[in-house]
């Protein structure tokens, strides 16, 4: 559980975060992504995470969308190794051009299981967030939102659905229950 104060480092990290995604935005919208990191940010640490969590959810996206091995090392060197160590372990590429998307989804399915509790934290904060998101793209812009996703509607509703027996298997909490409401939620409204 973190303190009620965040330190410098917390900042630190912050404006690392703030450098390397400053030119980006999230899928089909003009949301700056540096969003997408706070949010996941404010989740782990409303659900038992700790300073260094959190600033790994600061970071969790660096490697596969900035750099790779090198942004890795970086990170490492600023940071520490446990904070690389969960960074590296909550990213599904490392390298560019990045492997075909399903065999990248599979592989870091199968690299979550049995993962630390601060790994599982990060990585199913990260999908609940992102799975907000896309439910409220398919509510302002319906079917034409798959454009934007590599897997396609197909891809990634198996995606989630697989996170989803993953993330069960490695136990319950309210995080996981928000995440398969959502889905849930989202199923319906796909189907209708």
């Amino acid at each position: 559980m973190y303190s009620s104060q965040l330190s410098d480092r917390f900042q630190e990290a912050f404006n690392f975060a703030f450098q390397l995604h400053k030119n980006q935005i999230r899928k089909g919208s003009d949301v700056p992504y540096i969003t997408h990191l706070m949010a996941v940010a404010v989740l782990v640490l409303e659900n038992g995470g700790d300073e260094e969590e959190a600033i790994v959810a600061l970071l969790h996206d660096a490697v596969e969308d900035q750099g790779g091995l090198k942004t890795l090392d970086l990170i490492r060197q600023r940071f520490g190794e446990k904070v690389a160590s969960i960074v590296e372990k909550c990213s599904d590429s490392f390298s560019t051009p990045k492997l075909p998307w399903r065999d990248r989804k599979e592989s870091h399915l199968h690299c979550l299981v049995g993962a630390s509790p601060a790994v599982l934290r990060v990585s199913l904060a990260d999908k609940l967030h992102n799975l907000k998101s896309l439910y409220s793209a398919y509510r302002r812009d319906g079917e034409e939102i798959w454009k934007h996703f590599r897997g396609g509607k197909e891809g990634t509703l198996w995606y989630y659905h697989e996170l989803s027996k993953m993330f069960h298997k490695e136990g319950e909490n309210i995080m996981l229950s928000d995440f398969d409401q959502l889905l849930d939620q989202f199923d319906r409204m796909v189907e209708s």
